[in-house]
């Protein structure tokens, strides 16, 4: 299986003029995206080849960095509209294109590559390059941060990839299109976006439309996805796929984000920080509206969960922690990268959340993938339509009731060394609620591989959250055991549930 790269270059992103590329002053909406997308699936796949030529894709890492947009030629930048577009320069690992037209009284037009939009820095040009060859990708920018500068927004780039930042944000964890058999044996399908078209603003626009059509060998596709910039900013995205083929593994809505350790990981891998993370866990609302919170783990080997649901009502990868003073981090500020939430809208029916773990040495990999699978995969020449928002945000997302915002454990390599030891801290406004004298209880679930010895809980003082601290005694066999835990006060449930997967080691 390929780990998606942080630089999103995971997949081809291939130009099939032919089949892709906007018909000038030719209608264009959803459903003409949608008819492309069902025409496109009707044929048999066809891989494109690049026209980035060779002598681009022969660059350096800094020599394609010198390669910058000029920011005076972004797209409506004279018309002084609220957004901007800015595109991104093939070369180096980039080495495949997009199309990307306007769509202008509801007509399209092709936006053109131009060696007039870019500064080459020390490069030399080594031959005319063809207007036909097409972008890597494309970034939004609107006023988001002050009314006098123009900010990043929204990038497209990659395979099926995007993300987008809120007020206040700084670049973190992705999104994808699709996601198809990821983490099967038979390796991973990435489909991709050929082709882009923007909506024009209108003066006063508060959002912005844009369009996608994806293709893979599996699935061709027609993407809609409404900007709303803010706090937090919102993406409803709008989805029809057309199968040409049957997948094994489905993925809906999928996120793409980095753990490397944190508070509940023992090994810091020589670093100097005390956590390096995108996301430090996965949030659920299930379709019975129960709260998950399942913290991330760089594990040692490819892990999968799937967390079964009926109608869920939301999940997202979650950066909870805010604080600044763990993560000792200047120019990364992790604790200021967004989480990504998704919202459902309509029925999704049966299915399962799925988190993907992979291992990884460093920071530079994007190890963890989270999704929606449906129950039931639509076949060959079958079609599937869904729609969500999707959420990127730093505190708007939250349960009603207490969270989890940290989770350790350990053992006493002296005293009594066969326990595995837990602290939980739980937080929030509902402890309020809790008088002087009144009864706490942690409800502590513990699956076959380990036996709970003892669990109890108390006020932190220090900082008023709820300490859980539980010891665990495995059995040997080496096997993961599922861990659950909420708190609560008679039937008063006071927390989130608090879901971990414990790897204790086999024992000889």
């Amino acid at each position: 299986m390929k780990t998606p790269l942080r630089l999103f270059v995971v997949a081809a992103v291939l130009l099939g003029a032919s089949r892709a590329s906007a018909a000038d002053g030719a209608r264009f909406d959803f459903e003409v995206l949608r008819e492309r997308a069902q025409a496109l699936a009707a044929q048999p796949y066809e891989k494109r080849e690049s026209r980035v030529p060779e002598w681009l894709r022969r660059l350096t890492y800094d020599e394609h960095r010198d390669i910058r947009f000029l920011p005076e030629q972004s797209w409506w930048r004279k018309e002084k509209l609220p957004f901007e577009l800015q595109f991104f320069h093939p070369g180096f690992v980039q080495k495949d294109t997009v199309q990307i037209a306007e769509i202008k009284d509801g007509r399209e037009q092709l936006i053109p590559f131009a060696s007039k939009l870019f500064n080459y820095g020390q490069n030399k040009i080594a031959q005319p390059i063809p207007a036909t060859m097409g972008f890597s990708g494309l970034r939004i920018h609107y006023a988001l941060n002050s009314r006098d500068y123009l900010d990043e927004l929204a990038v497209f780039q990659g395979a099926s990839y995007f993300r987008a930042l809120g007020v206040g944000q700084r670049w973190g964890l992705s999104a994808r299109g699709l996601a198809i058999d990821t983490a099967e044996p038979g390796g991973e399908e990435f489909p991709v976006f050929e082709s882009f078209w923007v909506e024009r603003p209108r003066i006063a626009a508060r959002n912005l439309v844009v369009y996608a059509l994806m293709d893979s060998p599996s699935v061709a596709g027609a993407y809609r996805f409404t900007i709303t910039p803010g706090k937090e900013t919102v993406m409803q995205v709008k989805a029809a796929l057309y199968f040409r083929e049957a997948v094994t593994m489905l993925g809906l809505a999928p996120l793409t984000s980095m753990f490397w350790h944190g508070e509940n990981t023992i090994e810091k891998h020589g670093d100097f920080r005390p956590e390096v993370h995108d996301s430090d866990g996965l949030m659920l609302r299930t379709g019975t509206d129960e709260w998950v919170w399942r913290p991330l783990q760089n594990p040692a080997h490819v892990r999968v969960a799937a967390f079964s649901d009926d109608n869920p009502k939301g999940f997202g990868l979650v950066q909870r922690d805010r604080n600044f003073e763990n993560y000792q981090d200047l120019e990364a500020a992790y604790h200021l990268r967004p989480s990504a939430w998704v919202e459902p809208v309509g029925n999704w029916g049966r299915g399962t959340v799925r988190l993907v773990e992979l291992p990884t040495p460093d920071e530079t990999n994007d190890n963890i993938v989270a999704f929606w699978t449906p129950e039931k995969t639509p076949g060959a020449g079958e079609s599937l339509e869904f729609e969500y928002k999707l959420h990127w945000y730093l505190q708007e997302v939250n349960p009603p009731a207490g969270v989890f915002v940290a989770t350790r454990h350990g053992h006493s390599k002296t005293h009594e060394p066969e326990l595995e030891r837990f602290a939980l801290d739980a937080a929030g406004p509902i402890f309020a609620t809790v008088k002087a004298g009144e009864a706490v209880e942690p409800v502590v679930t513990v699956g076959e591989g380990a036996k709970l010895m003892h669990a109890d809980v108390q006020k932190n003082p220090f900082n008023d959250t709820w300490r859980v601290a539980f010891s665990l005694k495995a059995d040997g066999s080496g096997r993961p055991v599922e861990l659950r835990c909420f708190l609560r006060k008679k039937d008063d449930v006071l927390t989130e549930t608090w879901s971990y997967l414990w790897q204790p080691e086999r024992q000889p």
